[in-house]
């Protein structure tokens, strides 16, 4: 299947790591004034019972009222810059600070029939995180707020939840998505234990509560005072947990204290690590009152891709994570060769088809063979990119490609901008050689469409750490916030360098780890 993303194989939702948010508006002026056009988006924090008096401040400035943040004394406007040290030294602003963009940060087993019903396939993750030892019966009790890109409610893993949601006059109702990365956190969350369809989901059996604050539209980015808006509406809806596969470089006062807050009050806030590689922080992950996850694949070993940095708490599985998407908009990759099925991966950008024609040695892809017209190419990666490899194929007569990884694993591959009319796909290093012993017999490689994907990043480790952290306080509901965090913590499988590091932070999270280390020693400790 594809792997949209946060990081994705097949539609790409990065969790980008971006520069400042900088908003440019032409004012309208009288033809006798100058017009600003320098103008910049910022928080505008106010002293309690001043908003009148800010508004009107601000109008005066020739500046716009852009969001006014939900139970906070604060507000995004967006002013002339040459207008900002006035605004500063007004008595009745406490401070003011960037409005910085948020974005949104994509293998499985057939059920034995136990815990999971005959005909649901098992995410990986679901297993790696202990889900499948530790029943979701009490769950009815914690409620989840996943704020994201919206949720699908007429998916048919998704669809009989009991999730409410927000309506949001910028990015509309909580039950569209137009980017899919918020349906695939949900099903990671809460895909439904329901025979013969789809995956399965940390909490799979419809007890979980779940409400949705959708802050990405199709552009798929959101400011900082969004987010802050969105987290204390969480509150308002009776959160236990905020689930927040989302961030951006720079972090933010009034972010900072929003989570702080919540907190305060006894929710607990997750976020993703970021995706960058690097050991850069990534917000509101980096603030101390929220829990940074960090990605691992299905080995257990920490993905090249996840942020690493002394504030990676826990890991969660973010490689290759089969989950929900928009009903009709995953993609799934099929390939046999003679007899033999394999489970390739859907090359991003490859057209919905499918074709079968004997299977064709073309190396490396490097050069147009008009030896495998009428063929399915079987290409080694490396040396050249993945779309001049399809489209020598192509350009050479060939129907269908099928690329293989050169190291260990599975991978995903991109076409990028090329745009190519035969279908191609991507498989391992095991099954690429196992396919070499198969050249003249028939293949049958193609894509379809679908409503699940592969999806790759920490925006999918994220609510496998949110969803295991309900599924573990449903059974202790008087343990504290911090409490469940410490526990979860102490827990964790201990991966990489010994004791806490900066890949996995205290290590993989665990459900019935965390479940009887607190049933045998209680929630203090």
């Amino acid at each position: 299947m594809a792997q949209p993303t946060a990081r994705a194989s097949n539609k790409t939702f990065r969790l980008c790591l971006a520069a400042a948010a900088v908003g440019l508006l032409c004012n309208t002026a009288s033809a006798a004034s100058v017009v600003d056009t320098d103008t910049t988006r910022v928080i505008v924090k106010f002293k309690k019972g001043q908003k009148a008096v800010l508004k009107s401040l601000v109008s005066g400035l020739k500046g716009k009222v852009k969001h006014e943040i939900f139970n906070d004394d604060a507000m995004a406007v967006e002013v002339p810059r040459s207008a900002l040290k006035g605004l500063e030294n007004n008595p009745n602003v406490e401070y003011i600070e960037e409005d910085a963009k948020r974005y949104p940060l994509a293998l499985t087993s057939p059920s034995t029939g136990a815990p999971y019903v005959a005909g649901q396939l098992v995410p990986y993750g679901i297993k790696q995180v202990q889900a499948d030892l530790l029943s979701d019966s009490a769950a009815a009790n914690r409620k989840i707020c996943i704020i994201d890109s919206g949720y699908d409610k007429n998916h048919e893993d998704l669809s009989s939840n009991q999730v409410t949601g927000e309506y949001d006059s910028g990015t509309g109702w909580w039950y569209t998505d137009e980017n899919h990365h918020g349906t695939h956190v949900a099903g990671t969350i809460a895909a439904i234990n329901n025979s013969g369809t789809g995956v399965v989901g940390v909490n799979s059996n419809k007890q979980i509560k779940l409400h949705i604050v959708k802050v990405f539209g199709a552009e798929a980015w959101a400011y900082s005072s969004s987010l802050a808006t969105a987290a204390n509406k969480c509150k308002a809806a009776g959160a236990n947990i905020i689930s927040m596969s989302l961030g951006g470089p720079t972090q933010n006062t009034t972010e900072k204290n929003a989570f702080a807050s919540l907190a305060s009050a006894g929710i607990l806030s997750i976020a993703a690590a970021g995706n960058d590689g690097n050991t850069r922080l990534s917000y509101p992950a980096g603030y101390t009152s929220v829990v940074s996850v960090g990605a691992v694949d299905e080995n257990k070993a920490w993905a090249t891709f996840s942020q690493y940095n002394s504030k990676v708490e826990l890991a969660g599985p973010g490689v290759g994570v089969l989950s929900t998407v928009p009903m009709g908009s995953g993609q799934e990759a099929v390939l046999s060769v003679g007899a033999n099925s394999y489970a390739p991966g859907a090359m991003e950008g490859a057209p919905v088809k499918t074709a079968t024609a004997p299977l064709a040695d073309f190396g490396i892809g490097d050069t147009v063979n008009s030896a495998v017209a009428g063929k399915v190419c079987l290409i080694a990666r490396g040396t050249v990119d993945f779309s001049t490899k399809v489209l020598n194929c192509q350009n050479s007569g060939g129907v269908g490609a099928i690329v293989y990884n050169n190291v260990a694993g599975t991978f995903g591959g991109t076409l990028g901008t090329t745009v190519t009319t035969i279908p191609s796909v991507t498989a391992t290093d095991v099954d690429g050689n196992a396919m070499k012993a198969q050249f003249g017999q028939s293949a049958t490689v193609g894509i379809k469409a679908s409503n699940y994907a592969y999806f790759d990043g920490t925006s999918m480790a994220t609510p496998h750490v949110a969803a295991v952290a309900a599924l573990v306080w449903s059974y202790f509901p008087t343990c504290t916030a911090a409490q469940i965090r410490t526990s979860l913590g102490k827990s964790a499988l201990d991966l990489g360098t010994a004791g806490r590091d900066t890949k996995y932070g205290f290590g993989l999270v665990q459900a019935k780890a965390a479940h009887d280390r607190i049933k045998s020693l209680g929630c203090g400790m």
